[in-house]
């Protein structure tokens, strides 16, 4: 969960009891941690040695969990991507302490005010980090982009690489980058076009303070680099799920489109924001129009990645082509393994099926299991999101009890009325019917409640 930035630490008192409500670890087991300080130690020995070339790892400007390292050189009019893994694996046996508390966890939580790892920090932040100017053992994928964006996986192998620079999303030049970064993102994205792939990535939100312990939410609006960025990850994950699946194994990551009801629910979304949605334009076109940098077209893109049906994991299935409506793709996530599990599994076989060899045992067997662990965690990790967001709103509204809001009906159940908030990018319900989706109505805030991360309304016209 990075959706939420808290500089002013306006948020610890509630958040400590999000941490409490859903039991986010604060530590890790004495005999994990004893185990995870001998298999940092452990010496890579199955590794080739590639200190010569030329990897950088690019993030936000405070991580130590880095999973990726990359270089690009030129192929004729194609472009090799050389996307190194964080080779977690090499220090976690199948079955082992730090593994069985790994399976426990699932994923890293983050939360404003730190983070869960999924594992200890001596290795996740340090000996199998992807740290600059020191020797690191990793997992490289090589992928070929040719000039339409279609991506091909010609190579994976365990080596260990020594990456020059620790890059941030918000100090990097172009000049510190590889000379074809800003080439291969624009081919993936020309790729995805052609796909009509859906991907939003809306910015992240941060509270702000305004004085007099009154505060607001504010997006913070993504930089170019992040999103040239998440294509390298996007490219070598398309082509690890094609090499997967021509070799029918894999664990991928499944998105159905949102439903009739929910891009109803997105158009009245819209309106509450002001937005101006053609009628007849397909949820996928009106996408491609939103500026991030505009907070009312920002809060849309989150309303968009909240209102899928959710996406899973599932394992291969013969005559089953596993999708991700999103990507417009076959999809699986390889990219982060120091902070999601199944990547560690997902890393394993594609490095076994582009050496032509077995997928392990183990690895089969987990893909069969992973999808329910998964569940847990992903479910847990949404929670988390949704209460801190609420605690932000809580304490965004703290103050204004009785002040009256325009809104917009954008659902009803058995509840009540879902509402979107027409000055601010808060959804809320009110109790009672009497009411349909797209009515513009008046509320008034009643309560708010920080430290349980609640506010009411009541309609009042």
């Amino acid at each position: 969960m990075k959706t939420l930035i808290d500089s002013t630490n306006a948020l610890i008192g509630g958040l400590a009891a999000i941490r409490q409500q859903f039991n986010v670890p604060d530590r890790f087991p004495p005999e994990v941690l004893a185990a995870a300080e001998t298999a940092a130690g452990r010496a890579p020995t199955e590794h080739i040695d590639r200190t010569d070339r030329p990897f950088v790892t690019l993030d936000p400007a405070t991580s130590t969990d880095l999973d990726q390292a990359f270089t690009i050189e030129r192929s004729g009019s194609d472009l090799l991507l050389h996307y190194a893994i964080a080779d977690i694996a090499w220090f976690v046996d199948d079955g082992d302490m730090i593994d069985r508390e790994a399976w426990r966890r699932g994923t890293t939580l983050y939360l404003p005010d730190g983070k869960a790892g999924l594992y200890p920090p001596v290795l996740g932040e340090g000996a199998a980090s992807l740290l600059p100017a020191v020797p690191r053992p990793a997992v490289i994928f090589t992928t070929r982009i040719n000039a339409d964006g279609n991506v091909r996986l010609e190579a994976a192998e365990r080596a260990i690489i020594r990456s020059t620079a620790k890059l941030a999303y918000d100090e990097v030049r172009a000049s510190d980058l590889p000379p074809d970064f800003e080439e291969l993102a624009r081919r993936i994205q020309a790729a995805e076009n052609r796909r009509g792939a859906a991907r939003v990535d809306p910015p992240e939100q941060e509270v702000a303070a305004l004085g007099d312990g009154r505060y607001q939410l504010l997006f913070r609006p993504r930089l170019p680099a992040e999103d040239r960025n998440a294509a390298l990850s996007l490219a070598s994950n398309l082509a690890i799920a094609e090499a997967l699946l021509a070799a029918r194994t894999g664990l991928f990551r499944v998105m159905p489109e949102p439903d009739q009801q929910a891009v109803q629910r997105l158009r009245q979304t819209a309106w509450a924001l002001g937005l101006q949605w053609p009628a007849m334009e397909p949820l996928v076109q009106f996408e491609k129009t939103l500026d991030p940098a505009d907070s009312s077209q920002a809060a849309f893109m989150l309303a968009v990645r909240r209102a899928s049906g959710g996406a899973s994991y599932v394992p291969y299935r013969e005559g089953v082509v596993p999708w991700h409506a999103p990507m417009a793709a076959s999809y699986v996530h390889a990219t982060a393994p120091l902070r999601r599990l199944a990547d560690r599994y997902v890393v394993r076989a594609a490095l076994a099926v582009a050496n032509g060899q077995r997928v392990p045992a183990a690895v089969a067997t987990a893909f069969e299991e992973l999808p329910a662990v998964m569940a847990r965690a992903d479910a847990r990790d949404g929670q988390v999101e949704r209460a801190v967001i609420s605690l932000a709103e809580a304490l965004m509204l703290q103050g204004r009890e009785g002040a009256s809001f325009a809104a917009v009906v954008t659902d009803m159940d058995e509840h009540g009325l879902r509402i979107q908030l027409c000055d601010l990018p808060v959804v809320a319900r009110v109790r009672g019917l009497g009411g349909k989706p797209g009515d513009l109505i008046r509320v008034r805030l009643t309560s708010t409640d920080s430290l349980q991360h609640t506010i009411s309304f009541e309609r009042t016209g």
